[in-house]
């Protein structure tokens, strides 16, 4: 695409700044590996929000989004349960006090909390890193296919876009390694800044152009309802008959048996914690645990202006592009809708904005990703088996080239993948399908041991790569029970089949994390020295915090939704929604916070 000299100044201008700024905040970065990757844990929890907010509105989530949307209408909304992005509400509730009360500085340094037993720690962190990486360079390969498919419309065909993608992840990788989480952290803010202003900018422009009637035209039945039977009921044939085929491809078909799949997964998964990437490095740089519950409920509502941006590009979409998508081949990748929309009706200026804010979007995500797989690299490879001695600004400068090294793998890795949708796949239904059953007994059953936990992460790990590859006619969700079940065998199998952890380490992880499941031996042991110390009985709560935060995270997607294509009354109904649970979680979940460590 041709851009105008504006646009493209304004891209430039954008870049350049992220490169000053990552360069002026290399020095107080490198004064320390806590300093470098979690700020020195002095970061108020509001400017995280927005840090974390910015890296889950990533350019590759956002076309994917619009593409759902788009062929699925407000029954879109629920697809993104696929991650899940209800995880947040279980870290609100609870997970993000018990996981920021170790003060660790890494998931595998987490590890040293829990485990003891020299061979099953060093297997239990081996693991985790292991995962970690996976996971980072999955992620890297998902954002680099992202950006090359964006590049490919909005960018000049001077450069392919593979050039393009790689060349931005170059200055990302600049900034990122030179300034760690300070520079990540503040470059997320304006990026945020950006994408919500983009929001807004897109959704009044979809508002003031489109009517719900001209939506209704373009539209099959059912489309703008959120509720569904136990199939889909989307004729799409009249109007874009190629959408059909892709809804019978993707499997949404039979919509009630793949939600409640989707169900099982999301609180399996969402129970297992945050898992060791940007997620979890943000909860352990917040100043206390109070904070940390406080960012993570507080990023769900920082995210409700993507909605209206996905809205608004759909919106726009249906109504000025739907005659010439019924002359694609029906072929085409629905995950370009977003681009061809912002190429074909933006003016200029407002071009070049857009595809700042986008860009934002990708290095926000992709930051945080590089930025929290290089902790691991350096501090549970590097810096315990290698060079445990060193001066920590070695260890920083080591951390420049962890960096490169995670983002050359994952940008090698993408090179084998299809779709941004295959990438996602195995991520969130194989890879996370291993994860889960470990880490969920990690947190609530005493019994689980180093041994145990490695066997279930390797069971996990093994099968999400095998599995996919014996039963190619099954997609991700339908393998996650199986991948789930293996792990699951795998962990109990390991931690019975060995000693269990000694009692002061678990005592020692129970004073700290104060955690509820079966504890009852080592809360008896605590008692025989400590006649204070007594059984967490706050599960009921949680679990009711957890149904109220989920209907209120679900409303936060769902009012924008409706309020660009102007379907007021379900708007309504359903921001009263949101208002009720916000008032029942502040009785039962705000107030309740503790006040101080």
């Amino acid at each position: 695409m041709e851009l105008h000299s504006l646009d493209l100044s304004l891209i430039v201008l954008y870049l350049c700044t992220v490169l000053v700024f990552g360069y002026f905040n290399r020095r107080k970065a490198g004064q320390s590996l806590e300093s470098y990757f979690l700020g020195g844990r002095k970061v108020p929890w509001y400017l995280i929000t927005m840090s974390n907010a910015s890296s889950m509105f990533d350019i590759a989530g956002t076309m994917w989004l619009v593409s759902v949307v788009f062929i699925y209408g407000a029954k879109g909304a629920w697809l993104p349960w696929l991650w899940p992005t209800f995880n947040q509400v279980f870290l609100m509730v609870y997970l993000s006090e018990w996981v920021r009360r170790s003060g660790a500085l890494t998931g595998g340094d987490w590890m040293t909390t829990r485990f003891s037993n020299k061979t099953g720690l060093e297997m239990s962190r081996l693991v985790v890193v292991v995962f970690a990486l996976l996971s980072v360079v999955s992620f890297s390969a998902y954002a680099f296919k992202g950006l090359a498919g964006f590049a490919s419309i909005f960018l000049p065909t001077i450069l392919e876009p593979t050039t393009y993608a790689a060349g931005l992840i170059l200055i990302s990788l600049l900034y990122a390694s030179m300034g760690g989480i300070r520079s990540v952290i503040f470059t997320d803010i304006i990026q945020f800044t950006l994408l919500c202003a983009l929001s807004v900018v897109i959704g009044y422009y979809a508002m003031t152009l489109i009517s719900a009637e001209d939506i209704q035209a373009v539209t099959p039945n059912g489309w703008s309802s959120l509720w569904f039977g136990r199939e889909l009921d989307l004729d799409w044939d009249p109007l874009l008959p190629q959408l059909n085929d892709i809804i019978e491809l993707q499997g949404y078909e039979l919509f009630f048996p793949f939600f409640m799949m989707m169900m099982l997964k999301g609180v399996l998964v969402s129970l297992a914690g945050p898992a060791p990437n940007f997620d979890m490095q943000r909860l352990l740089a917040t100043r206390n645990p109070r904070e940390a519950a406080l960012m993570s409920g507080f990023v769900s509502l920082a995210l409700f202006p993507r909605w209206i941006l996905v809205t608004g590009i759909v919106a726009l979409g249906l109504v000025f592009y739907s005659s010439d998508l019924r002359l694609q081949d029906p072929a085409f990748d629905y995950e370009l809708v977003l681009p061809h929309v912002i190429r074909e009706f933006v003016p200029i200026g407002l071009k070049g904005l857009i595809i700042v804010g986008f860009l934002a979007a990708f290095m926000s995500t992709f930051d945080s990703t590089i930025n929290a797989g290089a902790a691991y690299l350096v501090n549970d490879v590097y810096k315990r088996y290698l060079r445990p001695h060193q001066d920590e600004r070695v260890y920083v400068k080591f951390s420049y080239l962890a960096s490169f090294l995670v983002v050359g793998i994952g940008v090698a890795l993408s090179l084998f993948m299809e779709s941004i949708n295959d990438i996602m796949g195995w991520i969130v239904g194989g890879l996370w399908g291993g994860y889960a059953a470990p880490n969920i007994l990690k947190w609530h059953w005493w019994r689980l041991n180093g041994v145990g936990y490695f066997c279930g992460m390797m069971s996990g790990i093994v099968s999400s790569f095998v599995i996919p590859e014996l039963f190619p006619q099954f997609s991700y969700i339908q393998l996650f029970p199986a991948i789930f079940f293996l792990s699951l065998l795998g962990t109990l199998g390991g931690s019975l089949l060995s000693r269990p952890e000694d009692m002061d380490t678990l005592g020692a992880f129970y004073r700290k994390v104060r955690p509820w499941g079966h504890w009852g031996p080592v809360v008896r042991f605590l008692q025989d020295s400590d006649e204070s110390i007594v059984t967490n009985r706050d599960w009921p709560r949680h679990l009711f915090n957890i149904v109220v935060g989920v209907t209120w995270h679900f409303m936060l997607v769902v009012v924008p939704l409706f309020l660009v294509v102007q379907e007021f009354k379900p708007m309504w109904i359903c921001a009263g929604i949101w208002f009720l649970c916000s008032f029942i979680l502040k009785r039962t979940w705000f107030d309740r916070l503790e006040r101080a460590e």
